[in-house]
């Protein structure tokens, strides 16, 4: 706790400096950092469509996201995890979908693992490439940092109530993960699904398949590829005014369609 209040300290006064720098901020939007870049893109079309409306968003995790909503220093938070239960009390939103992929080094013969596999892999049962058909070579363990939504839905979906090792290699961001990855031949990570296609400007990653299914969106819909989770936004009460403005945007088909063609997966409907 004493480290989300000082996460929003931090984000207030980064709220404060660049409202002040842009003039009038109607909406502000705090949190994940998994949901962080694509709502940024939907914030640039938002900001074209409608110009009187002013929307500040930054991100800090998920529970830090939360918690400033609830707190007032945000008037929206994002979340990619479930809400935990002493806040299922909040209004809540699903915006999209998002599959989690494991990344490996492209040059790692390995394209397959089995789910317990992975689960033993992140409680370092298994340490070595050689024990799931790699090279002979130390296993290292990527996660993201403790509040993360992205570790929480790693934790729940594939963790069956063990612990991630705490050997494991922290980093606070998806980006981060992929860029250690892909820069080290033996390590393994997870991230969001969308992120694991090629980027431009960035060096390749390779996505696992998990007990022989593609992590493919495809397949996160037809049920056969179970590793995905809901983006939130989180408010305290129901959405109105200029803030209902923006979610309204956001789960329209223009906007869904942004988010589809940025790899997440519809809410309307599981369109597109």
């Amino acid at each position: 706790m004493k480290r989300l209040i000082i996460t929003l300290i931090i984000l207030s006064a980064g709220f404060a400096s660049s409202c002040a720098a842009r003039g009038e901020t109607n909406v502000i939007v705090s949190g994940s950092t998994s949901v962080l870049p694509y709502v940024e893109i939907l914030v640039e079309e938002y900001r074209i469509l409608y110009p009187e409306y002013g929307v500040g968003i930054q991100g800090g995790g998920s529970s830090a996201g939360i918690l400033a909503a609830v707190s007032g220093f945000a008037d929206i938070g994002m979340s990619s995890r479930a809400l935990n239960e002493d806040e299922r009390d909040l209004w809540s939103s699903e915006i999209a979908l998002d599959g989690l992929a494991i990344i490996i080094h492209p040059d790692n013969p390995v394209d397959n693992l089995s789910m317990q596999q992975l689960r033993d892999i992140y409680t370092r049962r298994i340490t070595n490439w050689s024990e799931v058909g790699g090279r002979d070579a130390r296993i290292h363990i990527i996660a993201r940092e403790a509040g993360s939504g992205t570790r929480s839905a790693f934790q729940d979906l594939v963790m069956e109530g063990e612990v991630i090792h705490q050997r494991a290699i922290v980093q606070n961001s998806n980006g981060a993960v992929r860029q250690l990855v892909s820069g080290n031949r033996d390590t393994i990570g997870f991230i969001s699904l969308g992120l694991a296609e090629p980027q431009p400007g960035l060096r390749p990653v390779k996505a696992l398949q998990l007990d022989g299914v593609a992590p493919t969106r495809e397949n996160v819909l037809n049920g056969s590829y179970g590793l995905y989770r809901a983006f939130l936004f989180v408010m305290p009460e129901a959405p109105e005014g200029y803030v209902g403005h923006f979610i309204d945007y956001i789960l329209s088909e223009e906007g869904q369609q942004l988010l589809i063609g940025e790899g997440l997966i519809s809410v309307s409907g599981r369109i597109g």
